[in-house]
């Protein structure tokens, strides 16, 4: 009779440790895509919860581009990564583009919930939008201001842009087609992180950019208008599993502590700290955080 007792002990004592134990129920994992600004935001949210919950932190930043992290929370392998509207709307949802900044984040809520079971939290505040740039001396010679103007003198230019650019809706093919450019000789891919130096470089003249990156001050670069507003809003918000809000309801209000304090003049400068004066994103994001009082 012991000996049952025991075992019905043993028994409900390991059922209980598989769903309640340390099977990972005390950690949740962040992850970002390969950029500087991604990362940042990524590292705030991890001294978020670990300077407002009891739960450990596993980081996996910096682990590739849109569609790595976005398999990633997918299949659980993370639980949480900054994402951005216009990409959730058009490389992920495969729409339209929504120009409505409040729409594009209705509809990306509705949908990542529906489809995924992933909930978008508040946006942190900056507009993170794709555009396009060219060297100071293309702009001196040209005098172009518009996407339009662009398209005029294409056929003269060099573009090129990280590998991504090219397989997404919102990307090159649907730019030069509104646009109709024609740039010359075939587009140069390369990795997000090369393009900037290629460009400061003049192995090219144009590439595609983010509004709110470092290196367009470091190298003195012409951002163009986007006059047929072909690209979407593209305002970063956290977004997590429903699972682990779930199993952790205390995480939504602890990452909605980061809504609406960064517009794209401080995201910009904290590109700016981490791209072109090297400082430890660690460090940036903690003195970020401890200036807004959050920690």
């Amino acid at each position: 009779m012991m000996k049952k007792k025991i075992l019905i002990f043993t028994f409900a004592f390991v059922l209980a440790f598989t769903m309640f134990g340390c099977s990972g129920s005390d950690k949740v994992t962040i992850g970002s895509k390969d950029f500087s600004e991604n990362v940042v935001v990524g590292e705030m949210l991890a001294q978020l919860i670990e300077n407002h919950t009891d739960l450990k932190v596993e980081r996996k930043l910096n682990m590739g581009g849109t569609f790595v992290c976005f398999e990633a929370i997918k299949n659980g392998d993370i639980d949480i990564y900054p994402e951005y509207t216009g990409t959730g709307l058009t490389a992920q949802l495969k729409m339209d583009v929504i120009t409505d900044p409040d729409e594009a984040y209705r509809v990306v809520a509705e949908e990542f919930d529906n489809q995924f079971a992933v909930k978008w939290l508040e946006p942190f505040g900056f507009n993170n939008t794709y555009t396009l740039a060219v060297s100071e001396e293309v702009y001196q010679q040209y005098g172009i201001e518009t996407f339009s103007d662009l398209a005029e003198v294409s056929d003269d230019l060099v573009f090129g842009a990280e590998h991504e650019f090219f397989d997404r809706q919102d990307g090159f093919d649907g730019l030069v087609e509104v646009y109709d450019m024609q740039f010359k000789g075939d587009p140069q891919k390369m990795n997000v992180s090369l393009k900037y130096q290629a460009i400061g470089n003049g192995d090219m003249d144009v590439t595609d950019a983010f509004a709110t990156d470092g290196p367009i001050m470091k190298y003195n670069l012409k951002v163009l208008k986007d006059d047929k507003g072909f690209f979407p809003p593209y305002y970063a918000a956290p977004i997590i599993r429903n699972e682990a809000l779930k199993a952790h309801p205390e995480l939504e209000e602890v990452l909605n502590m980061m809504a609406g304090l960064l517009d794209d003049g401080k995201m910009t400068e904290l590109n700016y700290k981490i791209d072109v004066e090297g400082q430890e994103i660690e460090t940036v994001a903690k003195e970020f955080l401890q200036s807004e009082g959050l920690i």
